[in-house]
């Protein structure tokens, strides 16, 4: 059976079930806030705890988990002897070279999938590997929270909507807009923006030659400076 989870409580070592009632933690119980994966991972499997979870927006985050201070500090103080060894340090090194080059593999194929998506004629191509780049920086850096960072969905899909919501943000006045407080008009907003940045993209697409002024040749150049 899954542990119970729990969204915190209206005050102080207390948390609130998802039917709304309020509970108090169990005496002798500390709070281990998220940030440690390796400890929180072993004092959930260690034996009885509470996971507490707030939603935000349309995410999840976690708010840390209630569990015995002695199986807390137990495991604190393994941890700490392991992480004091020669072995742990060239394992993490060993471990954060291989992340390293993981990134830069997927920085280079995730900015090939932009320059594939943006699709630019030949006259173009220059701007077009430029916008990746700069695509790239934006959306691929590990725990920015983007659609270049999802699993979810393949990852031409993650490339068309970096892009879309990276000209949303560089190319249109979306940041200074007032939306409505009405349920669907900032999708709505966001519909509109990105059949906009369509049309752009298109008269590259098509080598047209353009305007001084374009927002997108604007927006490329201000990112390289």
């Amino acid at each position: 059976m899954p542990p119970p989870t729990f969204l915190p409580g209206p005050a102080p070592r207390t948390v609130r079930t998802h039917a709304g009632q309020t509970l108090p933690v169990p005496a002798g119980w500390i709070l281990l806030p998220p940030g440690d994966a390796a400890l929180t991972r072993r004092v959930k499997a260690a034996g009885d705890h509470w996971l507490v979870q707030e939603k935000v927006g349309r995410k999840m985050f976690s708010r840390g988990v209630w569990a015995p201070q002695d199986t807390v500090e137990r495991i604190q103080h393994q941890l700490a002897a392991e992480r004091s060894t020669e072995a742990y340090s060239r394992r993490r090194e060993a471990d954060g070279r291989r992340r390293d080059a993981e990134q830069t593999a997927y920085v280079e194929d995730f900015q090939a999938a932009v320059v594939s998506f943006l699709a630019f004629h030949e006259r173009h191509l220059e701007l077009a590997q430029k916008l990746a780049r700069a695509i790239a920086a934006h959306a691929t850096p590990v725990g920015s929270g983007t659609v270049a960072r999802t699993k979810r969905i393949p990852i031409d899909r993650r490339a068309e909507a970096a892009v879309i919501a990276w000209m949303r943000h560089q190319t249109t006045g979306y940041d200074s807009m007032k939306i409505p407080r009405v349920r669907g008009k900032r999708r709505e907003v966001r519909r509109m923006l990105a059949q906009r940045s369509q049309e752009l993209l298109r008269a590259y697409r098509r080598g047209e030659s353009i305007a001084p002024g374009c927002p997108l040749a604007n927006a490329a150049r201000r990112q390289a400076h």
